[in-house]
């Protein structure tokens, strides 16, 4: 086909237009419907696209953290089971308030029964904390230090819990003096008050 007579085409009857025309004509139709439908169609459905990939990946990012912890739920569970068990445990060992006076006098008896003589066995006023109260106990024994360890060591193998605290041992002419704070705990349920 001549380029001059492109002037000589007739819009009004396309199908006598020689092929080379025709084929131009339906690429420049098939172009328009292409941009027409990426402009008004699918260019949102692409922004959707991405946005919807966006959240797939952070919903997968998700799903392998929730799936790692649940691989690992059956170990936490029993992790806890323990930890309540031991809690348990740790609780049984401390005195009701009303054992706590039977506890001082055992603290007081381990004393006597490792050879010590008492100088002082001043409770003091008790502490309360979130969920157990402590009662700090001023001791001051005279003695060797081989009652000063049987003593240490009979607090220690006491069913109850006891710590010893501000540990000081000092010479007082033939014997030595061991000034400590004794501290007994015991569980604070609900509505105990001082």
């Amino acid at each position: 086909m001549d380029l001059n007579k492109i002037n000589e085409l007739d819009f009004n009857n396309i199908g006598s237009w020689p092929w080379p025309a025709k084929a131009v004509l339906l690429v420049l139709a098939f172009v328009a419907v292409v941009v027409a439908g990426w402009w008004f169609d699918w260019q949102h459905q692409q922004d959707d696209l991405k946005k919807v990939a966006a959240e797939e990946k952070e919903l997968l990012q998700t799903l392998a953290f929730k799936q790692k912890r649940a691989a690992n739920l059956e170990a936490y569970e029993q992790q806890l089971a323990d930890m309540r068990r031991s809690f348990g445990d740790m609780l049984r060992q401390l005195p009701s308030r009303a054992e706590v006076s039977k506890l001082l006098v055992d603290i007081s008896q381990t004393g006597l029964a490792s050879g010590l003589e008492f100088d002082l066995f001043r409770p003091s006023g008790e502490r309360l904390q979130e969920f157990y109260a402590e009662l700090p106990v001023q001791i001051s024994v005279r003695g060797d230090y081989h009652e000063f360890g049987r003593f240490v060591s009979g607090v220690a193998n006491l069913p109850r819990i006891v710590t010893l605290h501000d540990i000081d041992i000092a010479p007082a002419g033939e014997q030595l003096v061991m000034n400590l704070t004794a501290k007994t705990y015991w569980y604070v349920e609900e509505g105990d008050a001082k």
